[in-house]
């Protein structure tokens, strides 16, 4: 027995199943002749095996991707899949890195988005209303952020800190108001300000606006009861609403403005990803639709699909790549930047000529009847995808 590798007893059968041998792995239930029992160094090997394998796959499958428009979906149809990167797996890596490095690159686009200092946000280190020139922006702030900490105490629950912040809120207004009105006297610190009036002492007609927390849906307390809904499902839509307004009170704050936008665009991002892989199997349907005579089943269209985004993901990294490319050269070398923008562009104008050749190969008809269904399912998928930003952006608002 070799001192690298412990071989299974049994000779030429199978010791799990005892049949016939006749190679490395058993042709009745698939189990390798070799043990799993080995040194270490074996299972190390085995690794590296593995990895290299899976690297030659990603060899002959990004290539063909990138350069021959339909090659790899005419293979996977033809039954020769072993050398290549399931479509599924190659998608989903693909759509992953994509909106990672976007991320990334947004980041670097913003300068890392100026968050406000803590100080400004935690009231009572500074004055909140220190902006507000009149009583009555006074009194609309207020309203603001004291519907924010109650919908903050409607998700966390009833806190101490949260009670001290509002009457620092309150005791920070009051201030304020006596300011403005020229009043060496402050209200007392637990008091909500009196009725806004201007600078100039005389009552505002805007009366309506200066409590806000009677008509705006963003001040009222949400309460969600759908009775052919489950009670979980109610009590997350709920839990959602409440982070939803919380989000839009941060953005209407000018304080909290920056950091709300980026919350927002980061968990936008996080949600992408999960609306394309529901958005894919709608563009096979759409796909199935179009090409109803030409009796292709379904899983078919889902490949093309599958294949067509991984395609539209690797453009994409590749134009993020580019773009974080000139972000960091063409401040020291500045005749990088018109290559750059070309082959951004030229990268725009592949990715629509690809998807028409790769439709036209693939399906295999006429010119004018590929470009018409070419229109018409761009034009489809142009409303799914925005549809399906939409849900982004309100599943990264509910969190």
């Amino acid at each position: 027995m070799s001192n690298k590798e412990i071989t299974e007893a049994g000779g030429l059968r199978c010791a799990n199943c005892a049949a016939p041998l006749q190679g490395e792995f058993c042709h009745e239930c698939g189990q390798s002749i070799h043990s799993v029992l080995k040194p270490v160094h074996g299972m190390l090997e085995d690794t590296l095996d593995i990895v290299l394998h899976v690297d030659g796959r990603v060899m002959h499958t990004i290539p063909p991707l990138l350069l021959k428009p339909g090659f790899l979906t005419l293979e996977y149809f033809s039954g020769r899949r072993v050398r290549y990167v399931a479509p599924f797996r190659l998608m989903f890596v693909l759509c992953l890195l994509a909106f990672f490095l976007g991320h990334i690159a947004m980041d670097q686009a913003t300068g890392g988005a100026s968050h406000s200092d803590a100080a400004e946000i935690v009231p009572g280190q500074t004055n909140a209303f220190a902006d507000a020139s009149t009583t009555l922006q006074v009194q609309k702030k207020l309203d603001q952020q004291v519907a924010q900490l109650q919908l903050t105490r409607e998700s966390v629950g009833s806190s101490v800190g949260l009670d001290l912040a509002e009457q620092a809120l309150r005791r920070q207004a009051s201030q304020r108001i006596a300011q403005l009105d020229g009043s060496s006297a402050p209200a007392k610190a637990g008091s909500a300000p009196a009725k806004a009036t201007s600078a100039t002492g005389d009552s505002s007609d805007d009366e309506a606006d200066v409590e806000p927390s009677r008509r705006s849906w963003l001040y009222r307390p949400s309460h969600i009861d759908i009775s052919w809904l489950p009670r979980f499902m109610n009590l997350r839509l709920e839990d959602g609403i409440k982070h939803m307004k919380l989000n839009l009170l941060a953005m209407k704050d000018d304080r909290t403005k920056g950091e709300a936008i980026e919350r927002l665009k980061a968990n936008t991002f996080a949600a992408l990803p999960q609306t394309m892989f529901v958005l894919m199997p709608i563009f096979a349907v759409l796909l199935k639709i179009m090409y109803i005579f030409r009796r292709r089943l379904y899983m078919e269209h889902l490949i093309v699909a599958l294949h067509s985004h991984a395609f539209l993901f690797l453009n994409l990294i590749l134009g993020i790549a580019l773009s974080m490319l000139g972000t960091w050269l063409v401040p020291h070398a500045s005749w990088l930047s018109p290559i750059i923008h070309l082959l951004e562009w030229a990268l725009v104008i592949w990715a629509l000529v690809y998807l028409f050749l790769m439709q036209k190969r693939v399906y295999r008809q006429g010119k004018f009847m590929t470009t018409v269904k070419y229109l018409v399912i761009g034009w489809c998928y142009l409303w799914m995808m925005s549809f399906a930003l939409g849900a982004a952006v309100l599943l990264g608002m509910s969190h």
